[in-house]
């Protein structure tokens, strides 16, 4: 009696720990769930139990179940494709070794090249050469200078430290040898040669003509090293001036294209040009600028020398008479060019054919009543024997008629 809470007290035989309350009720807390198969749940609900949850999955585990079912997806389709390429390799390798019996590489195709283009391109080169022409000793010798040397020397150029001669122009009278010495710059040469007349630049339609002449300078680019010869120039080279018509305009255009072509942005490279004229007044002065055309060529009418030189050129495979003197011929005082001196020895060898088929009515029973008559048969005569007869001279008298007849 008179002792405090806080005394010591024995403990009643009802008092039980706190502590050992709260660890029952965990322990019974902590029981694991009996699993329940689907029939006793069943039977349960029947029995009138409490019916179980409905159990709903988060949104979690619904996209790690889209994740599962795509990775099975993928797995099986790569099964199927391994299973595939076991089964096709066999065929593709048979398939593969059918191709490589059958298919072979024939050739590659090139890029695209206009037609046009293609037939100015010289496959084979000509027949004459630097001795077929008759003088021009000083005309060869420049075209030397400016179109062959640069492209099998080009050292020497550099050597003297200036830049060769980008194109050279050709002017004269008629028949004085400016194509035939382009045919032996294309026979002494074995660069590409591509020979196109001014004509042939003037296309119909609005455009074609700058076409040709780009498509042209392209392809002779891509055949470096090569020379590019323009016969009749002043087709479309003619002086700049107001144009009337579409025509005219389209002309003035490809004339622009061809300077541009000449001296432009882009470098030529090893790509001369040869130009040829019998007008070179009626040229535009921008087309024969330095840069462009860097050397101008005469070609004169024949001298004494040339003449002679011409002759015996032409004369050299014929079989001339006694009499025949052609120092008559080559003093005379009348102006012609080379190809008159052609024509004259050519007439005297019709002339001459005339005669032998006079005497020898077998070959041909024509009336030979005009020179026509006896160049048809010239190529019959020569196949059937190529060693020309004693009768078969040519007189002096024969040259005389067929000279006044020409000149």
């Amino acid at each position: 009696m008179g002792q405090g809470p806080s005394g010591n007290r024995q403990g009643l035989p009802g008092d039980r720990k706190p502590t050992e309350a709260i660890r029952k009720t965990r322990n019974s807390s902590r029981r694991p769930h009996r699993l329940v198969s689907a029939e006793n749940s069943a039977s349960r609900r029947a029995g009138g139990c409490c019916p179980a949850a409905t159990v709903t999955p988060l949104t979690k585990c619904k996209l790690r179940l889209l994740k599962l079912e795509r990775i099975k997806d993928y797995l099986l389709m790569e099964e199927e494709f391994v299973a595939n390429q076991e089964r096709l390799k066999p065929q593709e390798e048979k398939a593969e070794e059918d191709r490589s019996k059958v298919l072979s590489v024939v050739g590659l195709l090139q890029d695209e090249v206009d037609p046009m283009v293609s037939v100015m391109k010289v496959e084979k080169a000509p027949l004459e050469s630097y001795a077929d022409i008759g003088g021009l000793d000083a005309q060869i010798q420049e075209i030397k200078e400016a179109v062959e040397l640069p492209l099998t020397h080009p050292e020497l150029y550099e050597d003297i430290g200036i830049k060769p001669p980008k194109g050279v122009i050709l002017y004269g009278e008629p028949g004085t040898g400016k194509t035939l010495l382009a045919k032996a710059v294309a026979n002494s040469t074995s660069a590409t040669f591509l020979r196109v007349v001014g004509s042939e630049l003037i296309q119909k339609y609005l455009g074609d003509g700058p076409k040709l002449v780009r498509e042209l300078f392209r392809v002779a680019d891509d055949l470096s090293p090569s020379i590019v010869f323009i016969d009749e120039i002043d087709a479309v080279g003619t002086k700049r001036y107001d144009a009337h018509s579409g025509g005219e305009r389209e002309i003035q255009r490809t004339m622009l294209e061809l300077l541009n072509q000449l001296d432009g942005f882009d470098s030529r490279g090893d790509v001369k040009v040869i130009l040829a004229t019998n007008r070179i007044e009626s040229l535009d002065p921008a087309l024969l600028r330095p840069g462009r055309i860097d050397r101008k060529i005469e070609f004169p009418l024949p001298d004494i020398k040339t003449r002679r030189r011409i002759f015996q050129i032409h004369t050299s495979r014929m079989t001339l008479a006694d009499d025949v003197n052609l120092e008559e011929f080559v003093m005379t005082k009348d102006e012609f060019s080379g190809a008159d001196i052609k024509a004259i020895c050519t007439e005297a060898g019709l002339l001459a054919l005339r005669e032998r088929l006079a005497q020898e009515p077998d070959i041909a029973n024509l009336s030979l009543s005009d020179e026509e008559d006896a160049a048809l048969l010239v190529g019959g005569a020569i196949r059937a024997e190529p060693t020309p007869p004693a009768n078969c001279e040519l007189s002096c008298a024969e040259i005389v008629y067929a000279r006044e007849d020409k000149c």
